[in-house]
């Protein structure tokens, strides 16, 4: 008899278990740099060719990190994943092993302030990179030439939420024999799908909703076995971009809570933009009827997400707000049980001269929230006083 497939929840939860000899209920952490050999014979064997079940060092591979990577995978879509040290890790790696001099990378200009400092390095090198406004398929027609070699984006734009087509965008890579690279991390593995839309390589900061306790640094990589294992992995494990044991055991204990945590959270979003957007104040959420590209996240997404950005006009008003909150932290990062507001212009955002900000319609008054887990009329009460 055929199995069913599982529910991604169910898979968040079992995907990927390997257990030692006691048989342990919970996943086990392995904190070791290295493996031992039962003989020189073994360990020049498994330098030449090393398993899926075989480890020779903690940045090429551990036991831990390897079942973070296959529940992810699964999650997914993909046949294989590796897992990095951090979010822009995942992406530094994902782009830098594809890429040589003379390439040419079309990239969504939308784009978090490190991935756009990332996209300055391959141009340093030698790497031809050409912006475009990632919202708009006739400016990717344009600029993915024959011989492009990828494509990258933000799923879901960071911090001004426009959402990006990903079938749209796939299919006039694919015509150009491009890959395409999307950053997931807004969308979530959750509510997004992007490879079954196109994506060929999918890259996340587990940073955020992955962990979703604001514990720890990670990041993944998803996608062929072939890219995963045969471009993306020589590239990392030789440049010390691997993720932690340690770090990887914190990540496999929030992917079980993290499909539960994500739709809550999406929830309270749509009740506080709601709620902002009803008070007057200039919201952006693309869960909203007013968000230019609702249908489209709508029929990607199913929902409007965990992150909402407001405008309150000025730098001065922005940081009122912000020092009035009570109950929502000001930080830079997202996805936290914990809800939390920063000021792109001068946190994430604040590297760039203050046209390409007014280009990316980060203005000097927006204000990027991410949701959390507290009760939405707590968080509205919250932010409404400080907004005054």
């Amino acid at each position: 008899m055929t199995q069913r497939p599982l529910h991604p929840r169910t898979r968040a939860v079992h995907h990927g278990i390997r257990r030692s000899q006691y048989g342990e209920m919970a996943e086990a952490l392995f904190l070791t740099q290295g493996f031992a050999y039962d003989s020189a014979e073994q360990a020049e064997g498994r330098f030449q060719k090393v398993g899926p079940d075989e480890f020779i060092y903690a940045r090429y591979g551990n036991p831990t990190s390897r079942m973070f990577e296959d529940r992810m995978a699964s999650l997914e879509g993909t046949e294989d994943a590796f897992a990095t040290a951090s979010g822009m890790a995942a992406v530094n790696g994902a782009l830098m092993a594809m890429v040589r001099p003379g390439d040419r990378v079309v990239s969504a200009r939308q784009l978090f302030g490190s991935c756009l400092y990332v996209l300055d390095i391959l141009a340093r090198f030698g790497v031809e990179v050409v912006m475009v406004d990632g919202t708009d398929l006739d400016a990717w027609r344009a600029a993915v030439t024959p011989g492009t070699r990828l494509c990258f984006f933000e799923t879901l734009s960071n911090p001004t939420l426009e959402v990006m087509d990903i079938q749209g965008i796939a299919r006039i890579a694919h015509d150009a024999g491009a890959l395409v690279v999307a950053d997931n991390v807004f969308a979530t593995p959750v509510f997004s799908r992007a490879v079954e839309q196109g994506a060929d390589v999918v890259v996340y900061s587990t940073t955020k909703h992955v962990d979703g306790g604001g514990r720890a640094l990670g990041g993944i990589i998803c996608g062929t076995r072939q890219f995963v294992r045969e471009v993306a992995e020589p590239y990392l494990k030789h440049t010390g971009g691997a993720i932690s044991p340690f770090n990887a055991w914190i990540m496999l204990n929030g992917l079980t809570t993290m499909d539960l945590r994500v739709r809550a959270m999406a929830d309270s979003a749509l009740a506080v933009a709601t709620a902002l957007e009803g008070a007057g104040v200039r919201t952006i959420y693309p869960g909203l009827p007013s968000h230019p590209q609702h249908d489209l996240a709508m029929r990607q997404m199913g929902t409007g997400g965990t992150m909402i950005a407001f405008d309150l006009g000025s730098k001065e008003a922005a940081f009122a707000a912000l020092n009035r909150l009570a109950l929502v932290s000001i930080s830079n990062n997202l996805g936290d049980a914990k809800s939390i507001a920063t000021h792109p212009a001068t946190t994430t955002h604040q590297r760039l001269s203050d046209a390409d900000r007014a280009t990316l319609g980060i203005g000097p008054g927006l204000t990027r929230l991410s949701v959390g887990l507290e009760h939405p009329d707590d968080l509205i009460a919250d932010l409404l006083g400080a907004i005054g």
